[in-house]
């Protein structure tokens, strides 16, 4: 499964480094993170760490495959 993610701002390099298994594109006022979750355990377990690091998903969703 492929998902994105549209976090508020932008997240630096280092800060995105706590997500290696995601790829980081910058927009205008939001981070894009975007890669394969594998499970739901996964996909909760990425949101939990982007609440811990301070970080507000804006948006998630899932992509086509």
């Amino acid at each position: 499964m492929q998902y994105e993610f549209r976090v508020t701002g932008h997240v630096s390099v280092v800060l995105a480094e706590a997500f290696p298994e995601l790829q980081r594109v910058l927009a205008p006022r939001q981070t894009l993170f975007f890669g394969a979750v594998t499970d739901e355990a996964h996909l909760y377990g990425l949101l939990n760490r982007f609440r811990d690091l301070g970080l507000r998903v804006e948006e998630m969703r899932r992509l086509a495959d």
